[in-house]
């Protein structure tokens, strides 16, 4: 059964004031499909786009089916692959939560254990956990997940590609069998099926959006530049007013620090986000970005699936992404929650083939947009197709376009904010590497 609005659901009165509180009412297709047999008690393998809501999707149930029982038992697991997302699944549980006693922990690398060790001590009902560093705290004493009765793997494609596979198995091993396993991924790839199969019993298997379709409400279109010329096309953008703001994707560490330091001789204001940078150096520059003190923050793919900025208007590919989905998961960072974005791709002839790659995958050709002539640049050729705009010669921004249309620079929404009585709950987000 699937619902229209979250009202019609049997959820306690305290969880629906907090889905009030918010600003939702209606779910989005996830939700619709997903929520009903978790509540149910049901295993669930469930496929969707990055930004669909899936968070509220697993969370919804979980607090439903926790609210009532004892407290001071960890009963709820979930395990995603980054710091980042992990801060933003228990943020979002928070407010989910506000007017019931459930609270939540994260757990993840690159801050001190002990605060994570209280938690897991004194049991706190929902752990939200990176597989590296909780199966540090699994490997003390204390470490006991004797009690937990849900099990929530988000991003496991994500988990797969970072090779946490072994420790998800581990952790798995670490939980009781008698659970309800729900289990979120934007790709069903065959080992993900695997362990589907092993760790969940006859589970409820929900289909939406392929991951090589981006939203669409994302204008895509591409720049031809030469490699050298790429931070000038950039700096073009934001002085001309072109971009009032993006959300950067190179291809290395290196070349992130480089261009944000670049970035930052030029006047406009620049930060990066990568694996390399501690915990607090990425919130911080999370944080600065969100509040729009910085008009750049430039990122590796540890961001693609871990980043939650509904109103980002543009996402800028400085770097060909080396595999199509990455693209998708790139570009799938503007244009949430039923917004309109930009995605620019600078493109150097080295890069052709692995453009064509993308394409391959969308099955058609991304606009050709003309390079500013304030660049110096030779233009590229231009196509239409696809929510094309370059047809004035420029990029159409629609940095701060709202739903109803109006334009101008939109203020960033604070994580947990209303929009609209009729937004639906939680897009989002994902990503990192390494062992988090």
């Amino acid at each position: 059964m699937q619902f229209n609005q979250f009202s019609q659901l049997d959820l306690h009165p305290d969880l629906l004031r907090g889905i009030g509180a918010l600003g939702f009412e209606t779910p989005t297709p996830v939700q619709a499909r997903a929520i009903p047999p978790a509540l149910a008690g049901r295993d669930l393998l469930a496929s969707a786009s990055t930004g669909s809501g899936k968070t509220a999707a697993f969370l919804l149930p979980i607090l439903q089916q926790l609210i009532g029982k004892p407290r001071g038992s960890t009963r709820a697991l979930v395990v995603t692959p980054t710091r980042e997302l992990a801060a933003q699944i228990t943020a979002e549980l928070t407010s989910l939560a506000r007017f019931t006693p459930i609270r939540a922990a994260t757990i993840y690398g690159g801050v001190g254990m002990a605060p994570q060790e209280k938690a897991l001590r004194r049991g706190v009902d929902v752990i939200v956990a990176t597989p590296g560093r909780l199966l540090d705290h699994l490997s003390r004493p204390y470490g006991n997940l004797d009690a937990v009765e849900f099990v929530v793997l988000d991003e496991a494609d994500r988990m797969l590609d970072m090779g946490f596979l072994p420790d998800i198995k581990r952790i798995l091993g670490r939980v009781p069998t008698r659970r309800q396993t729900l289990l979120f991924s934007a790709t069903i790839p065959s080992e993900i099926a695997d362990l589907a199969r092993r760790m969940q019993n006859d589970p409820v298997r929900v289909d939406l959006a392929p991951v090589s379709a981006p939203a669409s409400g994302i204008t895509q279109t591409v720049y031809t530049v030469s490699q050298g010329d790429k931070t000038g096309l950039l700096v073009s953008l934001l002085e001309t007013g072109k971009v009032q703001d993006a959300l950067v994707f190179t291809r290395t560490r290196r070349r992130a620090d480089r261009l944000a330091k670049q970035l930052v001789k030029q006047g406009l204001g620049a930060e990066r986000i990568h694996g390399g940078r501690s915990q607090a150096q990425r919130t911080k520059a999370l944080a600065a970005f969100r509040s729009g003190r910085l008009r750049v923050l430039v990122a590796t793919d540890v961001a693609a699936r871990g980043i939650d900025l509904v109103a980002l208007g543009h996402v800028i590919n400085y770097d060909v992404p080396g595999a199509p989905d990455d693209y998708v998961h790139r570009v799938g960072r503007t244009a949430r929650a039923e917004r309109t974005g930009d995605a620019f791709t600078f493109v150097s002839p080295d890069e052709l083939s692995t453009l064509h790659d993308i394409e391959r995958m969308l099955g058609n050709k991304i606009a050709r947009g003309d390079t500013p002539a304030t660049m110096g640049v030779s233009r590229a050729p231009t196509s239409g197709h696809h929510g094309a705009s370059a047809s004035n010669g420029a990029p159409r921004s629609t940095r701060g376009k709202s739903p109803n249309g109006q334009r101008g620079r939109q203020e960033r929404v604070p994580k947990g904010a209303a929009t609209s009585r009729r937004r639906s709950v939680g897009s989002r987000r994902g990503t990192p590497r390494g062992r988090r």
